[in-house]
This record gives C-alpha cells, sequence and structure tokens, in this order.
C-alpha cells in the first residue's frame, strides 16, 4: 500500500523547485489513496489550458500572479489566495507573473482511515 504511515516535515520544498524560464514545473510531495499534494512553478506566461479532475482540489498561490478560470469566472490571483474546485468541475489557468503554488487533490470516494486506537 502506498498509504502514507508516518508523519513528515517537508522544507525548502520553494527552493528546490526554482521557477525555470518558459517552464511548468511539478513535484509531487504527497501521495496516498487520499490525498495528493504537489508544488508547481510557472514561468510568466505559462498556460494550464482547460481540464478537470475527478477529485476534489484546493489551489493556493503561494507566490506571483495568475489568471485563474473555472467555469464561466475568471480571478486574478495573488499570493495566498485560494480555489477551490468541486470534482469535475473544468479550469484552466495563465501565469501573469513567475509563481508557486500548492495543489492538493483528496479523492471524495476514498475509503475512510479506520483509527489505529
Amino acid at each position: 500500500s502506498s498509504r502514507f504511515t508516518e508523519s513528515k516535515i517537508f522544507t525548502d520544498l520553494i527552493e528546490e523547485l526554482p521557477i525555470t524560464r518558459e517552464a511548468t514545473t511539478s513535484r509531487v510531495v504527497v501521495n496516498n489513496e487520499v490525498l495528493r499534494f504537489l508544488l508547481f512553478s510557472f514561468d510568466a506566461g505559462q498556460v494550464l489550458t482547460e481540464h478537470s479532475s475527478t477529485r476534489a482540489v484546493i489551489v493556493q498561490l503561494l507566490s506571483g500572479k495568475m489568471e485563474f478560470t473555472v467555469g464561466d469566472t475568471t480571478a486574478i490571483l495573488s499570493a495566498g489566495d485560494v480555489v477551490y474546485l468541486a470534482p469535475d468541475d473544468r479550469h484552466a489557468l495563465t501565469a501573469l507573473e513567475p509563481c508557486h503554488m500548492a495543489l492538493t487533490m483528496v479523492d471524495m470516494n476514498s475509503e475512510p482511515i479506520k483509527n489505529r486506537d
């Protein structure tokens, strides 16, 4: 099983995922049956075209500015802003400046983790 059974502290994530010229890069930090957490870096002008996820998603912009579209709604995100995406909602983004972004995906259909008391 790929389930995380131990807690872990991650440091220096942003330093280890530098913004690369004309590129989008990502790193999977946590991945188990329920939760997937990724860090992204985008150079200015990078685009993720419209797509959707079967999981619920929380996006938090950590640095920079980006244009984020959900369905027919578009907003300019700044550092600290958060987007919640319901499963299967279509979304897209354009980095207006070099950006770092955190992405958490939650599988709403996974079995709850049993307490091990």
